[in-house]
């Protein structure tokens, strides 16, 4: 079989009006190998696009003097003979093919056609990304020069050949599984497997190595042990003897002997080793704890060196908050496998997730349930890379793959849930995912958690993490809002659409359809009167659906009545106990009509669900009875939330709605919060726990507590004295590494022209600034219409510089792969809105200049905002001060802490928002900032003094401002 793998480079991405630049394709033979290669510049009728030169690096000359299309296609189309044909997104190359054999009067090529990307999809389902730069970096495949057409067909050959090779060598059961995925006759990937294992078939028994069958699956990992499932290991017992009589100092001093061993420059600093002291301390003596400490200071090993300690050497079990997974992963992957190499002693630590995160494995066997006519391509490609995935993976967790916002139901049909869980009952049950990390918790000395299941264990009754009395909390200035949210209700359209579907998509798909067809089939006295049964309750179905949408919509006319929409299209509107609208009495109608309907549906199936559970003992029917009750439990709690919103039933929550002007009554959420979670925090956390530590880089507003303290409700701790505080100072020398420059002239925004005079003179500036450092630029907005109306001038302004302009919402991709190419390509400059302003790294020199175009003011008009305002002002207190301030000093600090990442960092911010200096209240902001230099000067001069301050002339810098 004969493998042709072809690129080209076109002058936009239209076949009907865009043409070939370059071609360049990669020939592979029966024996696996690329035998030959072709390439060639070819000659378009029109300049090339300077943005495809900026991709690409082809120029008008390198085409000038280049092939005609007929000269190329005249020793193309040979090879193409009798060849399969290879391409990174197949169908972009191949409709350049097509039109170009058109107009030179070819026949259409009419062999198969084999995609790498998602072919990757399939068999890489953990990569990051699915480009073929990320791709060929990761699988380690030379590519040396990407976007240009002979260099990419060759990196798509090897990609293939890869993928080719991994295709021949999976689990036999897997292979199989993928076969019966997809349709051979009409999907060419899927004649692709059948040949492959057809193949394999043929061979001798090929020895599957490491890998666990079970029920025909090929798995990474085995049984769990369901012994000691609570038990703390003998390792910690022997830990507990050799602390005993060991101080904290020197365990300390061992750690960091071995560190320094481990790594020869490693020096402490003095930050972290107050952190030691005060986290050790802290939970000695049963006290809470809030710790500020600034990048650089080596805040994770601050907390964990301490805790371990106690804890082993107390036998008490500690729990580490984080508020992403991204950290807890990070902690997973870095800083645990560190601790274990440099610790004097053996410990365990188990990283717990929130179960919606693992995969149901007695779910994901049902959903393995091929039709009778083969899966959607889509679909065939996202559930086979998750049976790949499964012979590769020991923890099952979501986060691993690829999986996108589009396969994001895919996921969650399959995913774990209390609710239709079989325990014991389930054949899986010494396999699952979820199990086995919840076992690994209960042995664990420390366990990673996540805010999200910290708030959701307290509302379960603390029945989900293992019982412990130490809790650490990093990132902790998100704890407050997290505890709001998830001590309240969210319900949107599709958390009653999404239910619904699963249980009756249509006549075939969906459990009640399965639930009638296999009862039918039962041939039991009591089948047809419950087949007769659960026919009678179908109709239901379609009245809730519909009284749904009826609501949905009705809501959402409410809010385009009642509320103006925000410059994203968003609408948002409060419901006032006291100052209902007049619609709202027949809103309630429309709520209560979807509330009884649900109760008659939920009532009389869950009923059914227990007789027929009681008379079958078949496991695919107590499976599926199983995942019905979860699903009726889903519905359950959408009711619940329905019936307190519609009755506003808790004085001390805020209701509103939300919806979207272009999705209407499909984008509708309705939210019930507390305005206040102080109480619940204390009562729930603070009083429970012997000892919490709060850790962050931005806990203080101008190097005071105050604010974080009464919003946490550590109040009754401070005034018992216990609770302790600790500002660290900094490792690094911000006034070395960082200048803070104020336009003091820059417009302010006043008056009706003073946006547009405002943008433009950002523009200029921006543009200046971009030029005088070359790109390396992050521009943080706090308003998305801002950030559009900027983004286009600047473009342009920058294009004849070379200086790329990336936006966030404006270039597609994700946060992360926005950061991913602003890194890669120096020269540019990388405009972002909310969550640009905490959690991305960019060390080094990504980064140079910070510009923070105004002061990070949440909106005034938010339901809980406009709630807790309105409980200050009840108190004699300024709600400015409290609360807005405050909130955005915390989001100042953060957006500051992207410019100095390590100790050899060196950038300017520039600070557009002339308020600082202009109110008083403009202070607290710069006071909170860790040193830096500061300075006003004139718009004009800004350029020359970043110059001069990025590079000095002279040591010493002359004529210095203060």
């Amino acid at each position: 079989m004969k493998f042709a793998v072809l690129d080209f480079e076109t002058t936009g991405m239209s076949s009907d009006k865009d043409e070939i630049i370059q071609t360049g394709l990669a020939l592979i033979d029966e024996a696996g190998t690329v035998c030959s290669t072709y390439a060639s510049y070819v000659r378009p009728s029109r300049p090339v696009p300077p943005e495809i030169t900026r991709l690409t690096g082809i120029t008008n000359e390198d085409v000038i003097n280049a092939n005609e299309l007929e000269d190329m296609l005249n020793e193309v189309v040979p090879f193409l003979q009798d060849a399969v044909l290879v391409g990174h997104n197949v169908e972009f190359d191949a409709s350049f093919l097509q039109a170009a054999l058109d107009r030179s009067g070819y026949l259409p090529f009419a062999g198969r056609m084999i995609d790498t990307v998602e072919l990757t999809r399939l068999l890489y389902p953990t990569q990051p990304s699915y480009s073929l730069s990320s791709l060929t970096q990761t699988l380690n495949i030379s590519h040396d020069r990407p976007h240009q057409a002979d260099s990419d067909a060759v990196a798509t050959a090897e990609l293939f050949l890869l993928c080719l090779n991994k295709l021949r060598t999976l689990p036999l059961f897997t292979l199989q599984r993928l076969r019966a995925m997809f349709d051979q006759e009409s999907n060419d990937l899927g004649w692709l497997i059948a040949d492959v294992a057809v193949w394999r078939e043929t061979q001798p028994f090929i020895q599957e190595e490491g890998v666990h069958h079970f029920r025909q699956f090929a798995m990474n990992v085995g049984d769990w042990s369901e012994d000691a499932l609570t038990n703390r290991s003998e390792d910690t017992t022997d830990a507990s003897k050799l602390l005993k009589d060991m101080s904290f100092d020197e365990y300390l001093a061992i750690v960091q002997n071995n560190l320094k061993q481990l790594f020869p420059g490693y020096e402490s600093r003095e930050g972290q080793e107050i952190m030691f002291q005060e986290v050790v301390g802290a939970l000695e003596q049963d006290s809470h704890l809030l710790v500020e400490a600034g990048t650089g200071t080596g805040k994770s090993l601050g907390y964990l060196l301490p805790s371990l300690y106690y804890g082993l050497k107390e036998d008490k079990k500690v729990v580490v908050t984080t508020h992403t997974i991204q950290l807890q992963e990070q902690l997973r992957e870095r800083d645990l496998p560190l601790l274990q190499q440099v610790l004097p002693m053996p410990f365990r630590a188990a990283v717990f997730k929130g179960r919606s995160n693992y995969l149901c494995l007695r779910k994901f066997e049902s959903r393995q349930q091929i039709p009778e006519h083969a899966l959607g391509r889509e679909d065939a490609i996202t559930r086979g890379g998750m049976t790949v995935w499964l012979g590769e993976t020991e923890r099952g967790e979501s986060e691993e793959l690829n999986i996108g916002t589009r396969n994001k139901e895919e996921w969650d049909a399959v995913s774990s849930d209390a609710a239709s869980c079989l325990n014991r009952a389930c054949p899986w049950f010494r396999r699952c995912f979820y199990h086995r990390a919840r076992n690994e918790a209960g042995k664990a000395d420390l366990i990673i958690t996540n805010h999200a299941l910290v708030f959701t264990d307290i509302r379960a009754e603390h029945r989900l993490l293992p019982a412990y009395d130490r809790l650490i909390v990093d990132e902790a200035h998100h704890l407050e809002e997290v505890a709001s949210h998830h001590l309240g209700q969210k319900t949107g359209h599709s958390t009653l659409a999404i239910p619904l579907q699963r249980i009756w998509k249509d006549a075939r798909t969906g459990l009640l359809p399965q639930l009638i067809s296999t009862v039918s089939s039962l041939g039991t006295g009591n089948s047809s009167a419950w087949t007769e049964k659960l026919e009678v309750i179908v109709p239901k179905i379609h009245e809730i659906r519909d009284a749904w949408e009826r609501w949905m919509d009705a809501l959402f006319n409410l809010l385009a009545s009642q509320a103006s929409t925000d410059e994203t299209g968003n609408y948002t509107y409060r419901l006032k106990p006291s100052e209902l609208p007049s619609q709202w009495e027949s809103l309630s109608v429309d709520g209560n009509n979807v509330i009884q309907l649900l109760s008659d549906f939920i009532r009389p199936l869950e009923k059914l669900t227990i007789e027929i559970r009681e008379d079958a003992d078949e496991l695919s029917l107590q499976g599926m009875l199983t995942d019905l009750s979860g699903v009726l439990k889903d519905l359950a709690n959408v009711r619940a939330d329905t019936q307190s919103f519609v009755s506003l039933g808790k004085p001390e929550f805020v209701y509103w709605v939300e919806g979207h002007s272009q999705y209407r009554g499909r984008s509708v959420w309705i939210y019930g919060v507390p305005a206040d979670v102080s109480v619940l925090l204390k009562e729930g956390v603070f009083d429970r726990k012997a000892s919490v530590i709060m850790t962050s880089a931005t806990l203080t507003i101008d190097k005071s507590f105050r604010y974080v303290t009464e919003q946490l409700g550590l109040d009754a701790a401070e005034k018992d004295g216990r609770l302790k505080t600790a500002l660290l100072p900094s490792p690094f020398k911000y006034r070395e590494q960082a200048l803070v420059l104020i336009p003091r002239d820059f417009p302010a925004i006043k008056g009706r022209d003073g946006e547009t005079t405002f943008i433009n003179a950002l523009v200029d500036s921006l543009q200046e600034m971009a030029r005088t450092v070359g790109g390396r630029m992050l521009v943080l907005f706090t308003s998305h219409r801002m950030l559009k109306t900027v983004y286009g001038p600047l473009k342009e302004r920058l294009e004849s510089s070379g200086i790329q302009v990336l936006g966030q919402g404006m270039d597609s991709g994700s946060r992360s792969r926005l950061t991913q190419q602003f890194i890669k390509q120096p020269a540019s400059v990388l405009l972002g809105t909310s969550s640009f302003w905490e959690g991305i790294d960019l060390p080094g020199d990504a980064l140079t200049c910070l510009a923070i175009v105004r002061l990070p003011f949440q909106p005034p008009n938010h339901p809980v905002a406009e709630a807790k305002s309105e409980k200050l002002q009840a108190e004699n207190k300024n709600p400015f001060m409290k609360l807005s301030l405050p909130q955005a000093v915390i989001r100042f600090k953060q957006g500051f802490g992207r410019l100095v990442r390590t100790a050899s960092d060196k950038g300017i911010v520039i600070l557009y928002d002339t308020r600082v200096i202009e109110t008083n209240y403009g202070k607290y902001f710069l006071y909170s900032l860790p040193g830096p230099k500061m300075e006003h000067l004139p718009t004009a001069a800004m350029a020359a003094r970043v110059s001069s301050w990025l590079n000095p002339i002279v040591d010493g810098e002359e004529g210095e401002l203060s």
